[in-house]
C-alpha cells in the first residue's frame, strides 16, 4: 500500500519536542525527513534520561525514552549551522526539499542566512514553519518558553486540579507536555494545508506557530464560558463545568470514571443504579438542572456507586451503553484489549538495540499505510549518506568531519 507523503521531503532543524513531534508525524505518513543535529550532543532530548534504551548485552545506547518517542522515521545528520560551511550544507539541502521546520529563537536563523526569506530565494516553492513559545511578533517574541510555562501562562493550570477548598487543591499541570504535542500537531496541519495550496497556486508559504497561541485556542469551552458569562472559570477537580454527571465515583473497591453526555444516558444510568425516579426528579431531569443542582446529585450517586465493585458497575453500565471506565495506569492502558487490537504499540528494528518499542501514530487509512519500519536514528547515522546524495565526495565529507563542521 502507498504512503500518502512519500513524495514529500522535509528538512527538520527542530529539537526537543514540538518540532520533532510534528516532523515525526510527517515521517509516519511517508515523508522523507532529514533531522539536523549538533555535532557532539545532538538533540537535547537524547540526554533527557534515564531511562535510556538498552542493548541486548545490557549496555545503554544513550538514547533516552524522551528522544525515542518523537523521532522515528527520520534520517539524522550532524551539521554545525553556526559555521559558514555548515550553513552552506543547509542551503543545499533546503534547495531540494518541500518543507523546512525549525524552532530556534526568533532571529537566530536570520543571522545565519537560513531564515525563510533567505531560503525562499533559492527555493521559491518552499514551505517554512517556525515554532516558538510566543510567535515571531509581539512583546514576548524573543523570550524562551517551555510547555510547563505555557500551561501556566495560557490559563490551562487555572482550570486543572482539585478545588482549592479540598485536600490537594491547587493548580496542576497536565501529566504530559500536551502543549508541545498539540503545537506540533497544529504545525503539521498547517504544513499540509500549505502543501495543498501549493498544488493549486505553485506558491510556497511561511507558517508562524506559537505555543501560547495554541494553548489559548485550546481553552475552548472554558474560554466561552467566561466570555458569555463574565465569570472566571475555576478548578473543579474531575467534575465537568457544563455536563453532569461527569466525574470520578468511588465504588466498593476503587474509582470509576462516569461520563454522562445527555439526558437519555442519565435515564439509563438511573435505571441501572436502581434509582429510576432520579431521572424524573425536577432537579435532575435535564442537564442544565443537573449542573445547577450537582451538589445535591453527587451524594445520591456516591451512595449508589458504593454498593458494588468497579467491575460490576462497568459491566452493568456497559450493557446499558452508559460511558464509564477504570482509571488505568499506563501499563494497564497499553495492555487494554482495544489498544492491543489496534496495534498501537509496536517493536521497530533498531541498529544497536535490536528493537525499540514505539507508540505509533493513530492514523488508519483505507487505501494507504503508515510507516512503521524505521526506528529513531542514531546521532549522525545518515550524515555520510545524505551528504553523498548532495554530491560531496568521501574525501570532502571526511574533511568536514575533521573541521568539526559535521
Amino acid at each position: 500500500m502507498k504512503q500518502l507523503l512519500s513524495h514529500i521531503r522535509v528538512l527538520d532543524l527542530s529539537r526537543v519536542l514540538a518540532g520533532p513531534w510534528s516532523a515525526q508525524m510527517l515521517a509516519d505518513l511517508g515523508a522523507e525527513v532529514i533531522k539536523v543535529e549538533r555535532p557532539g550532543p545532538g538533540d537535547d532530548t537524547r540526554a533527557w534520561g534515564p531511562p535510556f534504551l538498552k542493548t541486548p548485552t545490557g549496555g545503554s545506547t544513550q538514547e533516552s525514552g524522551y528522544y525515542l518517542g518523537a523521532n522515528r522515521g527520520k534520517r539524522s545528520i550532524t551539521v554545525d549551522i553556526s559555521q559558514p560551511q555548515g550553513q552552506e550544507i543547509i542551503r543545499e539541502l533546503a534547495a531540494k526539499v518541500d518543507i523546512v521546520l525549525e524552532n530556534y529563537k526568533v532571529g537566530t536563523l536570520k543571522r545565519y542566512g537560513l531564515d525563510y526569506e533567505s531560503l525562499r530565494a533559492i527555493n521559491p516553492k518552499l514551505i517554512y514553519c517556525s515554532i516558538t513559545g510566543f510567535g515571531q511578533t509581539g512583546p514576548r517574541a524573543e523570550q524562551p518558553a517551555y510547555d510547563f510555562l505555557i500551561q501556566a501562562m495560557g490559563g490551562l493550570m487555572s482550570v486543572t486540579g482539585e478545588r482549592d477548598d479540598l485536600p490537594g487543591g491547587g493548580p496542576q499541570k497536565i501529566g504530559i507536555p500536551l502543549i508541545d504535542l498539540i503545537t506540533g500537531t497544529y504545525a503539521s496541519v498547517g504544513m499540509l494545508a500549505a502543501l495543498a495550496n501549493r498544488e493549486v497556486t505553485g506558491e510556497g508559504e511561511y507558517i508562524d506557530m506559537a505555543m501560547l497561541d495554541v494553548q489559548v485556542s485550546l481553552l475552548s469551552n472554558q474560554a466561552m464560558n467566561y466570555l458569555m458569562s463574565g465569570k472566571t472559570p475555576v478548578r473543579r477537580g474531575n467534575a465537568h463545568p457544563n455536563i453532569q454527571p461527569q466525574d470520578v465515583f468511588k465504588c466498593a473497591d476503587g474509582d470509576l470514571v462516569l461520563v454522562v453526555g445527555n439526558d437519555g444516558q442519565f435515564a439509563k444510568l438511573c435505571q441501572t443504579l436502581g434509582a429510576p425516579d432520579l431521572a424524573n426528579d425536577p432537579r435532575f431531569d435535564t442537564n442544565p438542572n443537573r449542573v445547577r443542582h450537582q451538589n445535591e446529585l453527587r451524594p445520591l450517586l456516591d451512595a449508589l456507586f458504593a454498593a458494588k465493585t468497579r467491575a460490576e458497575w462497568s459491566d452493568l453500565l456497559g450493557q446499558a451503553q452508559v460511558p464509564c471506565g477504570p482509571i488505568n495506569s499506563i501499563p494497564e492502558a497499553l495492555a487494554d484489549p482495544q489498544i492491543v487490537h489496534r496495534q498501537m504499540l509496536r517493536q521497530l528494528p533498531h541498529p544497536t538495540a535490536g528493537t525499540v518499542p514505539q507508540l505509533v501514530t493513530p492514523f488508519r487509512f483505507g487505501q494507504a499505510e503508515i510507516r512503521t519500519d524505521q526506528a529513531p536514528p542514531l546521532l549522525g547515522q545518515h550524515t555520510d549518506e545524505v551528504l553523498g546524495e548532495l554530491g560531496l565526495s568521501a574525501e570532502r565529507i571526511q574533511q568536514l568531519r575533521q573541521d568539526a563542521i559535521i
